[in-house]
């Protein structure tokens, strides 16, 4: 029939015969259709049918078919007329006629509405009749299908003795059990939960114990719980059984209907497992499948479990085929099951092609089988997935079946959900009338209603009767019957049954009649019904067989009646007698064809597939015996729990916060606790909780414990506790070990694995020195391990690069594990916390101070509101604040340090101690004991033992913080001098701040045993003098240092003063710190602390340079110092050992390094400029990168995928190839004519291919480098991929289009259209199956490169996209965009995952790592960015492609970055950039836990110094502001709160205060002791430009873009005048010395000078350009200013005349600025050149040349005499005003200078630096008398390597890759040229001397560091009183000599 194979087959593939065809199908069921709506839908596809016949007849000479197509549009024309679309029908007309049709006559008689069967008379259309029907005449065309009766519409009756009365349901009841006592079997514990669940009143018929029972239960919740959890470990116990047998299976769906929700899927799954699995079909678990459907309540099931279990059943009915009809009837059984299921719940789109139409053709042939039961069973399963709507569209449902089939269907669902019989037999009516009716498009098969053949006429068999007879194609009343039935009998309804079984209007239909006395049978052949029920069932099939005028004569029924009765003779404990006498009756009955049948039937006994009944019978022992006979746990978890919850009562608990991992923003934040309980409802089975130390984590894991043990519920999940450090190797048992430590048996601990879950809690992975992945090790999760999620903390600072492969499940390069992994790092306190924290502080503990005294001290002390974000430091803060404050103190001076907070804690803790023990009675010998240590000194003793044990911990155990004693077995060991029974010892160790767990021991917090090793190695009391006592140290004067006042004068008079050589025994001796950074932390704070300890660091240098014995001391103390932010510009530290040494980003400007050990030493980022490394022994040094490579810049890089090669794309149109073994130039191809933007490697890696600009791509051998073939690319191609075997190549091209070509033919195979504009990057996924596609038109396409479709259009990016590329598991693929972000994708759903956002320039250019855990990302921001899974700021990034966090910036490139790529290994990046460098990056130095940049993030936009000039300040662009201590470089405060660039700073003339001004509209007022925000001044509506005080400093004045000035009030905040009259940009204002005037100047080329008192404006200065820059006279009488000109003008503030026009500058003036007497005038230009002018004379005195850039910035010395200005040459230069001579040159920057600042006095000037790369230094200038001389004093550093002028020179064991390195950072080979340039920078002796006077000689006042020796001061000036007569250049060189050696090692 050619009908279905058009409909199968999409339009584009069908001939124009066929397409026509088409047409005229649709064409006649629209004319048949009922629906008005259903015909206009058909009457459109008949339209779109033809469209595709008229494409390709136009130019057919067919005339036959123009007719065609003219007939259906005639047709259309006249079907739309009768419905009424009248101009719709003239269209159709028209093209009608256009075809060679006739527009038909008006008058014309309209066609019915409702044609009758005839075949239609259309040319060419489809000719359908009505088959035979058992009725065949056809009603009338005018009757409605309402009015049509169906075939048999009289009803049959049924003697009344035949199921008299309903019936109660059978069950089985036991007597309820005792509370916790044991079951009797199975069945009472389904009918102990059967009850609880029922909704029983009181007054319902219970017997009294079971309603008692009931009653007390239901208050139970224990009992409760009990019940459900055995049901639940039944379930558990049958799936570990290995035998599952029919009882077993009996045994667990018995219990199926009581289970909960989870459980009941759980078994479902189990089943459909076993189904799965099994080779030959289990034929057990298929049965309990199809019983556990059959029974599933409402929601037990969700319509994706049916159509799963559906595809199972089908696909093993498929597979199953040609075996034994025994497994085939169990399998359509089963599926019979599932589609009544599936219907019931009204489970709709049902995918037709790949579940629906093959599942109808296995049931369809089973239609042939010889077996009838078969069949049967299969006709019901096809009518049940009838009931299951598929996904078909409205068109062909259509053609499926009649409007009133559906009708009735619809109409049948909602009577049946009630039960009513009446509304259900309508139902049953409608769909019997629309079978009957419904021949015209789909066949009815005959049946055996009144009038067919009789059974003496037939001359058919039995089984050609019943295959007739059974409907497989169409809905048929029958099985709707047979639901209702089924409900009717679950619910003892027999009455209701009796009367649907007599009236239904199928009751003569084979298959109606064959289910019904299946079901008769079942009902008497189960015991659990009453004798009366089963035998009326006996006597209802009798009925049956005998009345032939009511039911009809159909021999496969008789048959099947009497197969049934003699099954029934067979049945042990059943109604045999009844069956057998009721088959006698029947034998007598009937003429002599029905007694041949009977006696056939009576001899051939029963059918091989009787009617089922399940067996209630269960296994001995039973499932539940097993269970039973497990060893109770439940006792100990109820003590565990009571236990842990007592633990946490009455304590300071507030939730935390945090974010996504430790790269990711604290901006971004999330309730701990919520992401928790996530975890524990996912797929993920690792939750890695990180922080600081004393960030929170071990109190949130047991107060997670306890949020667990709250929710417990018997049975339920347990939550463990562990703490690791207790646990002897938790790598192996580790909860075994636990629960033996918590009192749990052997058997318990077995009970407990075998049969529970756990969530682990594991805390202090870092404290227990691990370095395994406890959750592989433990085997968790894994067959016969332990069944556990784990929840584990850890310290962030203790992690390296690669830590998730510590914590990560399964194996470390599966990616498809990954997702098992979730992190999260605690975030500090945010200010609501701390206020929380305080009032549950106060609350609880009760302390001296109030709430409202700690949160002063808070917002008054500077240093505390950071320090307080560390909830253990919160602790310690709010215990010893109130010992810490003398009443009255300024608490605005007072600085507190973390340090600071321990010591007194430790000292309070101690004393507390004491008074504790002073109020106990002892007994005399520890009263003695007590006695003896307060003599001493009871505080210092306990300290001396906590530093003691500290240090022992540490020596003999590694660190690892727990202390196992045991008194005999330890008598002997290290440990019985602190856990001992002697006296002094239990004292000692009674009052130090350790916790006990039986014989473990340990300190309340990790970081107390860090604070004791840091104390052992410096405790500032032992400087102190022995005369010292105790009382002394009961309340310090200052909580800055140990010392008193007194003594710490003493101590800066003399240094010398206590000073102690270094001891051998000190622990920075014996063991390496580096990989402790708490202790690191600790003494870092005492380097800032105590000036004594720097020097013993120093000291312990100096010794190493004579004995190895101190190389291990030398390197922690060099690690200390440079974390300490102590900068050795200059040392002599020749000959140092320091191996192992982290000096990253340490400042080394000039130092000498010759001879020293720098083994092993971290140099990343490090300051190295003008040193001297010669002879230094550098094996195995890290640098954190290799060699760039220089060539033209570069487009693309790529490694091989065997990463030996590495290509390159140039922008010269050349391509090179690279060894990456030596990395030598293996070939360089210069055939492209363009640009080279993309290079693939094919999958083997002999191949490469390249696209360029020349519109070609080109394939090359990579060993020869020679060209293999030519691809023309004329339309312009971008991007191109390698498919997975290498064999296609898609191109991505200019056309808007993806092509793929043949690699071998040399042909396109597809092109892939959709794209709105150029497509930039293709990639090809991993399996091949897919091709994503990225375009200008801001969409990410995945296309299947099976059916050539697009299956996702990713939209987000809100810019171009520039680059693809898939994750190598294929699950995820990245974009990258001009909108500097990128976006990573779950490619089966198209959802955004991630957007990686960071970058501040367009990214060109990602690549995954080949774990697919990372991502790169390279950019125009000159960076490449490593995020932990390219653009314009020139970065690489990597990015973390899980959670979507930057892992590293890697900076270095100076143009932007097109191109990155990641080694095979993914161990090296490489990055091409513009700047016409590939640079390879090290991944393995990876991520610093420490936090490197101190400085701004990106430019500086003002440097001031404050009043004092001891304070610098700077603004950045990244919405900070930073106070600088100028002496040592330590940020003292960084500021924050606007949201915004800050483009101005000012520093108020009181010195308390700074003003700021933003890009937010805001100017924010802040105290500069607390960094507190004092005013934010609103009122601007757009960026503030410039700030400026009033020289009283009441006063503030803002300039903004809104074209106004505003004057606020500095005490209040509030705005007191807005000066307007500007018409745009206020750039900058100032006010005259004496504070009347303020002036202001703008782009409107005016300058204004406001009274400020009345605000009215004095006089206006105009120019013809723009102003640049404007600056008062010192004496408030001029203003000069500038413009775009080149010209000065000099304006009178009197007159407002201008005085002097200043011309002379070649080039556009850019600033200008008087000197400190006003009678000088400086000025810059754009070239680089300045002129000093006289201000009364107007003319030029001199012109400064030097620059060669723009001079941006000028100041004066405060003498003068000195001029400093800074250029964009990236220089600043010193001049002599009264010269001119350039005095000094200071080079050392990288980028732009954007602000310099001078502060001075007549011995000490110092000169602060702002650039646009954020970096932020101060130089000293040495001044005497005439002569100068510049001296770096500290600089911050922003992470990038720097040699320059480095001397390498015999360097040791320096790889040659490092080599190369040094020397393109800018090392050299010889060292002695730089000294020849270095004397040139100090020009006499007198300037030399000074400076070393002033650097050697410790000055009270000004804070400048000492050389290591003070008697080098001495040697210097006996060198300079020998030398000063000798000639200027040999004097120089000498003493140069002198200072290169001897300079000092501090800063």
């Amino acid at each position: 029939m050619v009908f279905g194979s058009i409909i199968s087959s999409p339009r584009a593939t069908l001939s124009l015969q066929q397409a026509l065809h088409l047409a005229n199908v649709y064409l006649e069921n629209a004319r048949n259709a009922i629906d008005p709506s259903i015909a206009l839908v058909l009457c459109h596809d008949t339209e779109l049918s033809l469209s595709q016949v008229k494409r390709a007849a136009k130019h057919a000479e067919d005339t036959t078919m123009h007719e065609g197509i003219a007939s259906v549009y005639t047709e259309l024309g006249e079907l739309l007329n009768i419905h009424g679309r009248k101009s719709e029908a003239q269209a159709f007309y028209k093209k009608s006629v256009k075809w060679g049709g006739h527009i038909p006559d008006p008058n014309r008689p309209a066609a019915p509405s409702r044609p009758t069967s005839a075949a239609l008379s259309t040319k060419g259309a489809l000719h359908l009749t009505d088959p035979p029907l058992d009725n065949p005449s056809p009603p009338p065309s005018d009757l409605s299908p309402h009015k049509q009766s169906p075939t048999i519409t009289a009803s049959a009756t049924m003697a009344k003795h035949i199921f008299p009365g309903n019936v109660h349901p059978p069950t089985i009841s036991f007597h309820p059990p005792e509370p916790d006592s044991r079951l009797i079997g199975t069945h009472q514990l389904a009918h102990c939960l059967r009850l609880l669940q029922a909704d029983i009143e009181p007054d319902d018929i219970l017997d009294p114990p079971t309603r008692a029972w009931l009653l007390t239960t239901k208050n139970e919740q224990d009992e409760q719980d009990r019940l459900k959890t055995l049901a639940t470990d039944v379930i558990r116990t049958f799936k570990r059984d290995e035998f599952k047998d029919a009882k077993s299976v009996t045994e667990v769906v018995l219990l199926a209907p009581v289970l909960d929700r989870e459980d009941f899927r759980y078994l479902v799954k189990e089943f459909y497992s076993g189904i799965d699995q099994s080779g030959l079909l289990d034929v057990h678990q298929l049965e309990g499948l199809a019983r556990l459907i059959h029974g599933a309540g409402s929601g037990d099931l969700d319509s994706d479990d049916l159509v799963k279990v559906l595809t199972l059943l089908s696909t093993r009915l498929r597979d199953t085929h040609q075996q034994s009809t025994h497994h085939l009837y169990q399998l359509t059984l089963a599926v019979s099951h599932v589609l009544d299921a599936m219907a019931d719940a009204s489970v709709k789109g049902l995918n037709r092609e790949k579940i629906h139409e093959p599942l109808s053709s296995y049931l369809d042939e089973l239609k042939q089988s010889s077996d009838p039961y078969l069949v049967y069973q299969a006709a019901y399963a096809c009518q049940a997935l009838l009931c299951v709507p598929d996904d078909e569209s409205l068109w062909q449902a259509t053609l499926r079946r009649t409007g009133k089939v559906i009708q009735g269907v619809s109409g049948l669902v909602s009577a049946a959900k009630e039960l009513d019989l009446n509304g259900f037999l309508e139902g049953l009516t409608k769909i019997q009338e629309g079978v009957v009716g419904a021949g015209e498009i789909v066949r009815v098969v005959k049946t055996a209603y009144k009038g067919a053949v009789s059974l003496g006429e037939s001359g058919q068999g039995f089984l050609e009767c019943l295959q007739e007879g059974l409907g497989f194609h169409r809905k048929c009343a029958w099985y709707t019957a047979l639901q209702g039935a089924d409900a009717l009998i679950r619910g003892g309804s027999f009455v209701e049954f009796k009367r649907l079984v007599c009236e239904a209007p199928c009751r003569r239909d084979v298959a109606f009649q064959w289910g019904v006395c299946q079901r008769l049978g079942e009902i008497a052949v189960n015991s659990d019904w009453n004798g009366e029920v089963r035998r009326s069932a006996i006597a209802f099939l009798g009925k049956i067989y005998q009345d032939d005028a009511t039911w009809g004569d159909q021999t496969n029924v008789k048959r099947w009646i009497l197969s049934i009765l003699t099954q029934l003779t067979l049945v042990p404990g059943g109604e045999i007698q009844f069956a057998e006498t009721q088959l006698q009756e029947l034998g007598k009955n009937g003429d002599t064809k029905k007694q041949e049948l009977y006696r056939l039937c009576r001899e051939n006994g029963p059918g091989s597939h009787p009617f089922k009944v399940f067996s209630s019978e269960i296994g001995s022992p039973s499932l539940l015996d097993r269970v039973q006979e497990r060893p109770d746990v439940e006792g100990n978890l109820r003590q565990m729990r009571r236990q842990r919850l007592k633990e946490r009562e009455k304590v300071v608990y507030i939730p935390p916060q945090a974010k996504a991992g430790l790269q990711a923003s604290d901006d971004v934040r999330f309730p701990l606790l919520e992401k928790v309980d996530e975890f524990l409802t996912s797929e993920q089975q690792v939750f890695l909780l990180l922080g600081d130390s004393g960030a929170g984590k071990s109190t949130f894991n047991r107060e997670f414990e306890c949020h667990l043990w709250r929710a417990y519920k018997k049975g339920g999940t347990i939550p463990l506790h562990i703490n690791l450090p207790a646990i002897d190797k938790p790598e192996q048992d580790m909860i075994p070990k636990h629960l033996r430590r918590c009192a749990f048996s052997e058997p318990q601990i077995r009970e407990l694995k075998l049969h529970h879950s756990f969530i682990l809690i594991c805390d202090g992975y870092d404290e227990s020195q691990q370095t395994n992945n406890l959750y592989t090790s433990n085997g968790l999760n894994q067959p016969g391990e332990w069944s556990a999620k784990m929840v584990i903390s850890c310290r962030s600072e203790y992690l390296g690069v690669d830590y998730r492969d510590r914590f990560q499940p399964g194996d470390r390069n599966d990616r498809s594990e990954t997702t098992l992994l979730q992190e999260a790092a605690i975030t500090p306190f945010s200010v609501t916390q701390v206020q929380d924290y305080i009032t549950q502080y106060v609350a609880v503990h009760r302390p001296l101070w109030g709430a409202d005294e700690y949160e002063k001290a808070l917002n008054l002390i500077p240093s505390l509101k950071e320090l307080v974000k560390n909830p253990f430091l919160m602790s310690l803060s709010l215990e010893v604040l109130p010992r810490m404050v003398d009443p009255g103190q300024d608490l605005s001076t007072t600085r507190i340090t973390r340090m600071a907070l321990y010591d007194q804690f430790i000292e309070h803790w101690m004393e507390r101690g004491k008074k504790r023990l002073g109020e106990r009675k002892l007994s005399p010998q520890a009263s003695a004991a007590f006695e003896s240590l307060s003599d001493e000194g009871f505080t210092r003793n306990g300290i001396d033992y906590l530093k003691r044990l500290s240090v022992a911990i540490y020596k003999e155990q590694g660190g690892q913080p727990i202390v196992t004693y045991s008194r005999y077995k330890d008598d002997k060991s290290w440990k019985a001098p602190f856990f001992s029974r002697e006296e002094e010892t239990q004292i000692l160790r009674e009052v130090c701040p350790l916790v006990r767990n039986g014989n473990q021991h340990r300190f309340i917090h990790r970081s107390l045993l860090e604070y004791g090793v840091a104390l052992a190695i410096f405790d500032p009391q032992e400087w102190k003098s022995k005369s010292t006592s105790e009382a002394l140290s009961g309340r310090r004067k200052s909580v800055t240092s140990i010392m008193s006042s007194d003594e710490q004068d003493a101590m800066e008079e003399n240094p010398n003063v206590g000073k102690k050589e270094p001891v051998l025994n000190s622990p920075l001796v014996w063991r390496r710190f580096m990989n402790a950074p708490s202790v690191i932390q600790f003494l870092e704070e005492r380097v800032h602390q105590e000036p004594l300890f720097k020097q013993q660091l120093l000291d312990y240098i100096e010794e190493s340079k004579k004995d190895k014995k101190w190389r291990i001391a030398a390197a922690n103390a060099m690690t200390v110092l440079v974390r300490a932010d102590v900068q050795f510009n200059h040392a002599d530290l020749r000959d140092i050992q320091v191996p192992h040494a982290d000096l990253r980003h340490g400042m080394f400007d000039s130092v000498q390094f010759q001879g020293a050990d720098l083994r092993h030493v971290d140099l990343r980022g490090a300051w190295l400029r003008r040193s001297n490394l010669s002879k230094a022994q550098m094996a195995n040094a890290q640098f954190g990168e290799l060699p760039l490579m220089q060539e033209e810049r570069v487009t693309a890089c790529v490694y091989s995928p065997n990463g030996k090669t590495l290509s390159l794309g140039l922008y010269n149109f050349k391509i090179c190839v690279y060894s990456t073994s030596d990395w030598e130039t293996l070939w360089t191809s210069e055939s492209h004519s363009g640009r080279v933007w993309r290079i693939v490697y094919s999958p083997d890696g002999n191949q490469i291919v390249s696209s360029s600009d020349d519109r070609t791509v080109r394939i090359w051998n990579i060993q020869t480098g020679d060209c293999l073939h030519v691809f023309d690319g004329s339309d312009g191609i971008w991007d191109v991929a390698y498919s997975l075997q290498g064999d296609f190549i898609a191109f991505a091209g200019r056309d808007k289009r993806v092509k793929l070509w043949d690699v071998r033919s040399r042909e396109c195979r597809h092109i892939w259209i959709g794209h709105t504009d150029i497509v930039r990057g293709v990639a090809y996924s991993p399996n091949g199956n897919q091709i994503a596609s990225c375009s200008d038109d801001k969409t990410l396409r995945l296309w299947s490169t099976d059916t050539i479709e697009c299956l996702h259009v990713l939209r987000g990016h809100d810019e171009r996209m520039t680059s693809v590329v898939y994750s190598p598991q294929g699950d995820q693929v990245a974009s990258a965009s001009d909108d500097k972000t990128v976006r990573l994708w779950d490619v089966s759903t198209g959802e955004c995952q991630h957007i990686l956002a960071g970058h501040t320039g367009f990214i060109w250019s990602i690549t995954h790592s080949p774990n697919g855990k990372q991502l790169a990302s390279a950019s125009h921001d000159k960076t490449v960015r490593l995020w932990d899974t390219a653009s314009r700021d020139n970065t690489v990034r990597l990015w973390d492609a899980s959670t979507g966090v930057c892992i590293q910036t890697l900076n270095g490139h100076s143009g932007l970055v097109l191109s990155v790529c990641l080694s095979p290994q993914g161990d090296k990046i490489a990055s091409g950039s513009y700047d016409k460098t590939v640079r390879l990056w090290d991944v393995r130095a990876g991520t610093s836990t420490r936090h490197i940049s101190t400085g701004h993030t990106s430019r500086v936009y003002q440097v001031k110094y404050s009043p004092k000039g001891d304070i610098v300040a700077t603004c950045s662009k990244d919405k900070t502001i930073r106070l600088w201590e100028i002496q040592t470089g330590v940020c003292l405060q960084t500021l924050r709160g606007h949201t915004n660039e800050i483009f101005c700073i000012e520093f108020s003339p009181q010195r308390d205060q700074i003003a700021t001004g933003s890009y937010d509209h805001t100017v924010r007022l802040w105290n500069v002791g607390t960094g507190a925000c004092a005013h934010t001044l609103v009122g601007h509506s757009s960026w503030v430009k410039d700030v400026a005080y009033s020289p009283q400093g009441d006063q503030l004045a803002s300039a903004s873009d809104d074209k106004t000035v505003k004057l606020w009030d500095v005490m209040s905040g509030e705005c007191h005048r807005t000066l307007t009259g500007h018409t745009n940009t206020v750039i900058g204002v100032i006010y005259s010395l004496n504070g009347i005037q303020v002036m202001s100047y703008s782009s409107d080329k005016t300058v204004r000078i406001w009274y400020v008192e009345t605000g009215e404006c004095n006089c206006t200065l105009r120019s013809h350009g723009y102003f640049n820059s404007r600056v008062y006279s010192p004496q408030s009488n001029q203003v000069a200013t500038i413009n775009d000109a080149c010209t000065i003008r000099v304006w009178d503030i009197g007159t407002g005349e201008c005085r002097h026009i200043l011309i002379g500058h070649n080039a556009r003036v850019v600033y200008v600025t008087y000197s400190p007497n006003g009678d000088r005038i400086v000025s810059g230009g754009v070239d680089g050149s300045m002129k000093i002018w006289d201000t009364k004379a107007g003319v030029c005195l001199c012109t400064l040349s030097g620059h060669s850039g723009e001079v941006n910035r000028i100041v004066y010395s405060s003498r003068g005499d000195l001029v400093v200005s800074a250029s964009k040459d990236k220089s600043i230069r010193v001049w002599d005003v009264k010269s001119g001579q350039c005095r000094a040159v200071i080079q050392d920057f990288q980028d732009e200078i954007n602000d310099i600042s001078w502060v001075g006095s007549y011995d000490m000037n110092y000169l602060a630096v702002g650039c646009r790369d954020g970096v932020v230094g101060v130089w000293q200038m040495l001044v005497d008398g005439d002569r100068c001389g510049v001296s770096l004093r500290w600089k911050t550093s922003k992470g990038e390597l720097d040699m320059t002028d480095a001397t390498i020179h015999d360097a040791q064991g320096l790889s040659q890759l490092n080599r190369k390195l040094l020397m393109q950072r800018g090392a050299v080979g010889e060292p002695a040229h730089r000294l020849r340039e270095a004397g040139k920078k100090v020009t006499t002796m007198v300037s030399v001397v000074s400076e070393l006077k002033a650097t050697c000689i410790p000055d009270k006042d000004a804070e400048i560091p000492s050389f290591t020796s003070s008697a080098l001061a001495k040697e210097l000036e006996q060198t300079f009183d020998q030398k000063f007569q000798q000639a200027k250049e040999s004097l120089f060189q000498s003493v140069m000599a002198v200072v290169e050696k001897n300079m000092p090692g501090s800063e």
